[in-house]
């Protein structure tokens, strides 16, 4: 079976798309969030079969280049799946430690950033009930333009209030200013499982245990309704593991976040690649 020809298409299945992710939760955690009823039409998906056989998925959201992109299942699946379905100029995608050699045949990285993924559950949970948890507050869609000036995001970047939405916030203002939050990537209601991130305090106001308080205030109100909750943090940003792991949080995977444009017979500058690839 194994020499049989390998077949690539489009797929609007979710339950097949369900059944080649929902292996180790903690990994395909963003992709299983994907399958929500607001979310999955977003998507594009590609399966790659061989002799009628699932072997390989590749999922990828929409929108301006780069967006993330997903790959699952074996090697040769993936190959031809982003040589026949799926085929970016730009892209972020997770591969483990050293890179993805099927990848690096079509894409040439970027960026990279060496990260972990953590997650808990109800039973890890420990919330955090220092001096900071009572000014934590829950923040709705108004607050949308606070938010974009404390992650300083440009108009590219922006956040738009359907984000906060859709998604989870809480923060903490000092003197009418929203100086901390966390929140969420993505929220899979239908999985009981959601991605926590945007988690960031303004300089000036660190040391105090904000960024603990509001990231626990959004575990907490994530657990109510998910049964696993998820984040990643650069492997080298200390602090940043420590205080998730005072909450709980414990790490499941080490990968590597890669910024990718697909390779060409033509050599572009790099800042003509930083255009057409969207960052």
């Amino acid at each position: 079976m194994s020499d049989a020809p390998i077949e690539v298409a489009a797929t609007r299945d979710r339950e097949l798309v369900r059944s080649l992710i929902s292996g180790d939760r903690w990994i395909t955690a963003h992709a299983l969030c994907d399958l929500d009823d607001g979310e999955f039409p977003r998507t594009r998906c590609y399966v790659a079969r061989r002799g009628g056989e699932a072997i390989a998925l590749g999922m990828e959201y929409s929108g301006w280049a780069p967006q993330p992109l997903h790959l699952y299942g074996e090697p040769a699946g993936v190959a031809a799946i982003l040589t026949h379905g799926i085929k970016p100029r730009a892209a972020w995608v997770p591969t483990p430690l050293g890179g993805d050699p099927v990848l690096d045949l079509q894409y040439e990285t970027e960026k990279l950033h060496p990260m972990l993924r953590m997650g808990l559950d109800r039973t890890t949970f420990t919330p955090y009930a220092g001096e900071a948890a009572p000014l934590v507050v829950p923040l709705v869609p108004a607050d949308a333009p606070a938010l974009n000036r404390l992650y300083q995001l440009g108009f590219a970047a922006w956040l738009p209030p359907l984000a906060v939405a859709e998604g989870l916030y809480r923060g903490i203002h000092r003197n009418g200013r929203l100086v901390a939050a966390a929140g969420t990537h993505v929220i899979g209601r239908r999985e009981r499982i959601a991605v926590v991130g945007n988690v960031l305090t303004a300089s000036g106001f660190r040391g105090a245990g904000y960024a603990r308080a509001t990231t626990s205030a959004v575990t907490e109100a994530l657990l109510a309704f998910c049964d696993e909750v998820v984040l990643n943090v650069r492997s080298d940003n200390p602090a940043a593991v420590k205080v998730y792991e005072s909450l709980g949080y414990s790490v499941k995977a080490e990968f590597e976040e890669r910024l990718v444009i697909r390779r060409t017979n033509i050599t572009l500058p790099r800042f003509l690649r930083r255009i057409f690839g969207g960052v």
